[in-house]
């Protein structure tokens, strides 16, 4: 076991749902309550009322029955789709929360970095933050004192050290969070997506940390949806999906067997798909994609006009459709938005349901790709589906030049060339 940095053992998690916390004026109401709860309950059970019993249909399994180890110096991956598990496995690491089933061993000091905020106090300055983290990790201030000047430096925060961190952005949370996390050596980092929150120059140079430290032989878990970083940082994987570990092995396998999952739910009608998110009042039904004639194709040549066609069921004040394109390793790509209006979009009161995007020319070189589609209105998101669909694009023409895949480029652009004629002798 000494090599060991993490033991999971059959570990579960469970939450409540579905019911409101009931609130008391007095203790003595509570305690009554609390007390007659289960002959409730039974009550409930004679009477068929099964529904409303607590325990029954209010509750939610996030993990269940999860076993794995995790080596000293290992770098794991960790994916799945929104609410596979992730998130709660990671806060269980770092004894946020507690399994309601099995149990989890830990052999090092773990350093996390899961929630913007997660273990700052909001009152306290940024400076007296790293110290109570550095004591939180069961640091001495002299430790602390040797790396603070680089804690700083690399957060890039300096002029803000001594403001009290209710005053930070999230960025400027997350550079202050990260850098404590990375330079007060754990043996063990957990970093979830909230790097996703700080900019591009930022979050390049926390991966490039993040490499440093797995360099120096420390366990680094890390949760993301950016597969190429993945598999960039990650030796190996592990897949969650419903809450189940499903796979666990190279990361290479586990990216492809995480990226099908994402291509399953796509052969399914979009109007009975429940895997999506938002408010619901106005839902996306269909999404066509066809040529600019309207032929619908197995794949669609690059250089060539494609549309995308968005059916909703109810039109609401101020509606906007937006899109996201992901290459096959889930690298995004880039994104449309109707709400960025241009000079040639038009309003057809004819499909008073149905946003289309046409693209003239498609810049994509030959690959698969996949759609996150977005919808909304009335001042809210109404509805969000991951991998709502997929498309292929096969190799043609741009501005007259072939468009030919590549293995690290998904995207070219019309241009042209001046090369230099040969020189006489």
């Amino acid at each position: 076991m000494a090599e060991i940095a993490i033991h999971a053992a059959s570990v579960s998690k469970v939450f409540n749902i579905g019911s409101r916390q009931k609130q008391f004026d007095r203790f003595s109401d509570q305690f009554l309550a609390s007390v007659s709860a289960p002959f409730r309950r039974i009550g409930k059970i004679l009477h068929g009322e099964v529904s409303g019993a607590t325990g029954m249909e209010e509750t939610f399994w996030a993990l269940s029955d999860i076993n794995f180890d995790v080596q000293h110096g290992e770098t794991i991956g960790i994916i799945g789709r929104n609410g596979a598990g992730k998130s709660t496995l990671l806060k269980i690491f770092s004894r946020i929360t507690e399994p309601t089933t099995g149990r989890i061993e830990i052999f090092g000091r773990i350093g996390s970095l899961l929630e913007v905020g997660t273990g700052f106090h909001p009152e306290l300055t940024g400076r007296e933050n790293i110290y109570l983290n550095g004591a939180i990790l069961g640091m001495k201030k002299k430790e602390i004192n040797q790396r603070l000047d680089e804690i700083i430096a690399f957060a890039e925060i300096d002029q803000f050290i001594d403001t009290p961190v209710k005053q930070y952005s999230s960025g400027m949370y997350v550079r202050l969070a990260f850098s404590v996390a990375a330079h007060l050596e754990p043996e063990i980092l957990i970093v979830d997506e909230v790097l996703a929150v700080g900019d591009t120059a930022f979050q390049q140079k926390c991966l490039g940390k993040m490499g440093d430290v797995a360099q120096q032989g420390r366990t680094i878990l890390f949760v993301s949806h950016n597969m190429s970083v993945i598999q960039t940082l990650c030796q190996r994987g592990l897949l969650l999906q419903n809450g189940s570990l499903v796979y666990d092995g190279p990361i290479e396998k586990a990216v492809d067997a995480y990226l099908r999952t994402l291509e399953g739910p796509v052969d399914e009608d979009l109007s009975v798909r429940t895997d999506r998110s938002g408010v619901g009042n106005s839902r996306i039904v269909n999404i066509n994609i066809s040529r600019q004639d309207g032929t619908i194709a197995s794949a669609y040549k690059a250089g060539q006009p494609i549309r995308f066609e968005f059916e909703v069921d109810h039109i609401l004040p101020n509606m906007q459709v937006a899109f996201d394109i992901f290459d096959h390793v889930g690298q995004p790509i880039t994104t449309l938005n109707s709400s960025l209006v241009g000079p040639q979009d038009t309003v057809d009161s004819h499909n008073p349901k149905k946003f289309i995007c046409e693209i003239d020319d498609l810049w994509l070189l030959p690959e698969r790709y996949r759609m996150d589609v977005y919808l909304t209105g009335d001042n809210s998101l109404q509805d969000a589906v991951q991998s709502a669909r997929i498309f292929d694009v096969t190799e043609g023409f741009i501005d007259g030049r072939p468009a030919q895949p590549t293995r690290v480029f998904r995207v070219t652009m019309p241009h042209r060339w001046i090369i230099p004629g040969k020189h006489q002798v």
